[in-house]
């Protein structure tokens, strides 16, 4: 019993194809991931940059209240001696 060659031919066929698809799927996929976790780093480097600038006007904002409190305390002290 010898097997038909046409059908050896037609699973190799569809083997070669199916391995090449797959390659292909994963390679693809592989660069889309390494483009992704660039994409990740840089938006973590921006958030980072954008919560330090925020801490830092959140500082000068608290620090301007505090002093606003202070003028405000002279002033009631200095029309409490009068």
């Amino acid at each position: 019993m010898q097997q038909d060659p046409n059908i050896l031919d037609i699973i190799k066929l569809l083997l070669q194809f199916a391995i090449l698809s797959l390659a292909a799927f994963i390679w693809s996929h592989y660069g889309m991931t390494q483009r992704h976790e660039k994409e990740i780093a840089v938006m973590k480097k921006e958030h980072t940059l954008v919560k330090e600038s925020h801490d830092r006007e959140f500082q000068e904002v608290k620090g301007s209240i505090q002093r606003v409190l202070e003028k405000l305390d002279e002033i009631q002290r200095d029309m409490n001696r009068k």
